[in-house]
């Protein structure tokens, strides 16, 4: 938080010398954060009132929250992206952002998975950063989800035990019309 504070002091001191030399400038700039390790992750609603908008990157969060490197062959068969303790601190950061008012996205691997959809949507993400090869797969998941549903998977994928438990309830939803 003080960071941003500190960078919000910073910006303030930059907007008050382009105007004192007249060069035209923007009066205010938009701030946000990446939600990339668990400490901000679990300050989110502390953040989230400092901040104009939250994006999460799950690749760096996933790994530094499960202490797994994905790119070490020894360990990457840790990297768990449902892991419920990944997924309890995904639902703090959106609430947070949403009890803030602000915006918030995901971006990572995670964010490009289609099976992942349904429950992002049911923890309350509406805005996901995805390549555009995804995009085609995303568009067709999102068509078929049902807001309830999502919102009932979510509370079940955060309350599992495991991350294997999670996989199971995103295999055992019904495909939509026109999918599959």
């Amino acid at each position: 938080v003080e960071e941003v504070e500190a960078l919000r002091g910073f910006l303030g001191e930059a907007a008050a010398e382009l105007s004192r030399e007249g060069i035209a400038h923007r009066a205010t700039v938009k701030v946000g954060i990446m939600v990339e390790v668990p400490a901000a992750a679990i300050i989110a609603d502390s953040l989230a009132r400092v901040v104009d908008f939250m994006a999460i990157g799950t690749n760096d969060l996933i790994q530094y929250s499960l202490a797994v490197d994905r790119n070490n062959r020894s360990v990457a068969s840790l990297y768990e992206p449902v892991h419920p303790a990944i997924l309890r601190m995904l639902r703090f950061v959106i609430e947070s952002a949403d009890a803030a008012g602000i915006p918030v996205s995901l971006c990572g691997e995670m964010g490009a998975d289609a099976q992942m959809l349904p429950l992002l949507v049911g923890l309350g993400l509406r805005r996901v950063s995805a390549s555009p090869s995804a995009l085609p797969a995303l568009r067709l998941k999102m068509a078929g989800i049902r807001a309830g549903d999502a919102a009932r998977l979510a509370v079940a994928c955060c309350a599992a035990r495991s991350g294997a438990e999670v996989y199971r309830l995103l295999a055992e939803l019904p495909e939509a019309p026109g999918q599959g």
